[in-house]
């Protein structure tokens, strides 16, 4: 059951993304929230925050011509207290089917009100992927 839950989320997060729907990936946080990248930091405390920093993220995959967000790996780590650590390795296709972007992303998902949330993200490049203790099922 976990799993499946938190393969929903993962689903309606790539999906968010790939249609630029502020609505939609704001209900896969929690906030506030934090988004960690090698350049900066940022602390989404409202949706007001939350929207200015996903417009800003988004321009950048229009501007990419995104096409698609595949997850190519993914596993995770539960804790008995709701807490979820997921690490998750991206590739960005755009439209010429090319990836223009891969990382990976650790992300920290609690449960609230039988929903998972995501509190944290960290991205940074693909060496530094880790392998969690159970595999998760995202690849499409």
């Amino acid at each position: 059951m976990l799993e499946q839950a938190l393969i929903k989320l993962f689903k309606d997060y790539i999906s968010a993304f790939e249609q630029y729907n502020f609505t939609a990936a704001r209900a896969c946080y929690h906030l506030p929230c934090t988004l960690h990248t090698p350049d900066k930091i940022a602390y989404l405390s409202d949706s007001e925050s939350f929207d200015k920093e996903f417009e800003e993220i988004f321009i950048v995959l229009k501007h990419a011509k995104t096409k698609k967000i595949m997850p190519t790996a993914a596993s995770f780590n539960n804790s008995a207290n709701s807490s979820v650590d997921i690490c998750v390795d991206w590739a960005f296709i755009d439209d010429n089917d090319e990836i223009f972007a891969d990382f990976t992303a650790f992300f920290h998902v609690i449960k609230i009100a039988e929903q998972f949330k995501i509190v944290s993200v960290v991205s940074h490049d693909l060496t530094n992927s880790i392998e969690l203790e159970f595999p998760l099922t995202l690849v499409r």
